[in-house]
């Protein structure tokens, strides 16, 4: 069987492990951000959010910008050629290793996630440059031990990684458990490596904490919103990068800032291991 073949055969077996009965954020994601691979049920939960807080299609845009611009920056003027995405979600336009590989075709990506339906597409589409290398990790953020382990596998953890969380820390809600993971990464990556978060907010809209709260109720798995000082906590120990950690599409903006800009924002930023 061909390596293509074998992707598919197995895709097709992790599809039939998917529960379509609850919504799972990575297919309403998808979904807001207009892909294909998601369900009724996750299109249904998706619009209810929707109608409460109709910024969360800007939110999804603009944490996607986010990715696209750190991922940029990381590989050109920071020279990273590796990189660990984790709660990679399902792929749409423009994943971690197609902007990456763009300008460092051997650039070397690892992803991580738990969801069936992301694996199954990541080893059928997330592929790679003949001079790079992609994987994908089918484990939890819980596990940062097993992330690393697993990562080694791909990547010479002893050179600088660019580490990415995007828009998935809120699926921890103790914060302390979700730094302490973040911490147990960064310490398992060499001096020189960059960890990239978008998430939290400076402003949490009545509209946006209402919508929160019918999606966490409605069954999936629950999201804590995080403040500005919250996520500031989880660079401690790194060297934040200028801008700092600020409104997503004001971190180095490639076009100038659309007018106006939505009440709610993300929050992004990256920092740097010296040491």
């Amino acid at each position: 069987m061909s390596d293509d073949a074998f992707a598919w055969q197995k895709a097709e077996n992790e599809l039939t492990e998917i529960d379509t009965s609850v919504p799972h954020s990575a297919r309403i994601w998808n979904y807001w951000l207009g892909g294909k691979d998601n369900f009724p049920v996750d299109q249904a939960a998706g619009d209810q959010y929707a109608q409460t807080f109709p910024g969360i299609l800007d939110l999804a845009r603009l944490t996607r910008g986010f990715l696209k611009r750190s991922v940029r920056f990381l590989a050109r003027e920071a020279g990273i050629r590796q990189f660990i995405d984790v709660g990679t979600g399902l792929p749409t336009i423009d994943n971690t290793h197609e902007v990456a590989q763009r300008i460092a075709p051997d650039a070397r990506i690892v992803y991580v996630d738990n969801d069936p339906l992301v694996l199954a597409h990541a080893h059928a589409l997330l592929t790679s440059t003949p001079q790079g290398t992609t994987d994908y990790i089918d484990t939890d953020m819980h596990r940062p031990d097993t992330i690393l382990e697993a990562a080694a596998r791909t990547l010479d953890l002893d050179r600088p990684v660019g580490l990415t969380f995007m828009g998935v820390l809120g699926h921890i809600a103790d914060d302390g458990e979700a730094r302490s993971i973040v911490t147990a990464l960064m310490d398992g990556l060499a001096p020189g490596s960059h960890l990239a978060i978008c998430d939290g907010y400076d402003v949490l809209s009545p509209e946006l904490l209402q919508a929160q709260q019918d999606y966490d109720d409605g069954g999936s798995v629950p999201y804590k919103l995080r403040s500005r000082e919250q996520l500031e906590s989880f660079f401690t120990g790194l060297e934040l990068l200028p801008p700092g950690l600020v409104p997503a599409p004001q971190w180095r903006p490639e076009t100038e800032i659309i007018s106006p800009a939505p009440q709610v924002q993300p929050l992004g930023g990256i920092a740097v291991k010296n040491r």
